[in-house]
């Protein structure tokens, strides 16, 4: 047998034995007759890594059941969107929503970015586009069933804005858990474990885990917001906090919420009240779509039929 024809045997039996040894596939979950397997877990894994690297931090069984639980919801929203909507070509708002994500990840621009998705996440930015396409399909769909059923009241809105001062404005950085109790669950003991989680992994890491919330892929972080656009009981919740403390379990509705304090500034403003009430109008309508989403949602998973693995 001449040399080369020996050489190119051995790649073969070794290429061959790497794939009969590699990890093994297997189906953890299925949504209906969609399957989830433990190479789709993952890489999603990756991707929650990617949109809060603090996740790095937590225990990788942590990480898989996040992420598997990630999957399953994502799933379920294709599928109501597929119901729901027509979903031909690439939305136009895809670039915006991109951007928003690497710029909120601190990466000066685009190339920067998909460099490091590539050479730390072994991620495409083809892949990410691809699930935010079914964020932004999702929140149109979430806003074309249910936006007539918004109620705002300007007068009050406007009120608020009569009350502000012409010289600061005290506005919160905040990342927030938004969690439920099941009908067999025990309240305090629910509270009690995500105190401890908090304590051992920290509040953002435990919003990726606990929060029922659109922020929960992010660590919880909601942003800066005005006080004027927090309700009375969220003011009163976090009126005599610090940086970096976390409030009491509020409840609002059906839910429970709990608000960290990530920073405090005040803002010398001049106010344009036209503005600042197309400002409030949005940030109100955006918070009650949010709260026509969850509910939407916890309807629509009855209706599938999930199996875990």
């Amino acid at each position: 047998m001449n040399k080369k024809k020996f050489f190119f045997l051995i790649i073969i039996f070794f290429a061959s034995f790497k794939v009969l040894f590699a990890e093994k596939i297997i189906i953890k979950a299925t949504v209906n007759d969609e399957i989830i397997t433990n190479y789709d877990i993952k890489k999603e894994g990756r991707y929650l890594k990617i949109l809060n690297p603090q996740l790095s931090q937590v225990d990788d069984k942590k990480v898989f059941k996040l992420a598997k639980q990630s999957l399953v919801n994502e799933i379920i929203k294709r599928k109501e969107i597929a119901k729901n909507l027509k979903t031909d070509g690439d939305n136009p708002l895809i670039e915006e929503y991109f951007k928003n994500l690497y710029t909120r990840l601190n990466f000066k621009n685009k190339q920067d970015f998909e460099s490091s998705l590539k050479s730390q996440n072994n991620y495409s930015p083809e892949d990410i586009k691809k699930k935010l396409q079914t964020e932004i399909m999702w929140n149109e769909l979430i806003y074309l069933r249910f936006s007539p059923q918004v109620k705002i009241n300007k007068q009050d809105l406007l009120n608020k804005i009569n009350k502000m001062s012409n010289k600061q404005r005290k506005e919160y950085l905040l990342s927030e858990i938004v969690f439920q109790k099941k009908k067999d669950e025990n309240l305090e003991t629910l509270k009690k474990k995500i105190s401890e989680s908090i304590l051992e992994i920290g509040f953002n890491n435990t919003a990726n885990i606990f929060s029922i919330s659109e922020s929960a892929k992010l660590g919880g972080k909601i942003g800066w917001i005005n006080e004027n656009n927090l309700s009375e009981v969220i003011q009163k919740s976090i009126k005599n906090k610090k940086e970096n403390e976390i409030t009491d379990v509020i409840l609002l509705g059906n839910n429970y919420l709990i608000i960290k304090i990530e920073e405090v500034r005040l803002k010398q403003i001049s106010i344009d009240k036209d503005e600042e009430l197309e400002k409030m109008v949005k940030f109100e309508r955006n918070n009650q779509l949010n709260k026509f989403s969850r509910i939407y949602f916890n309807k629509a998973k009855m209706n599938y039929s999930i199996n875990e693995k």
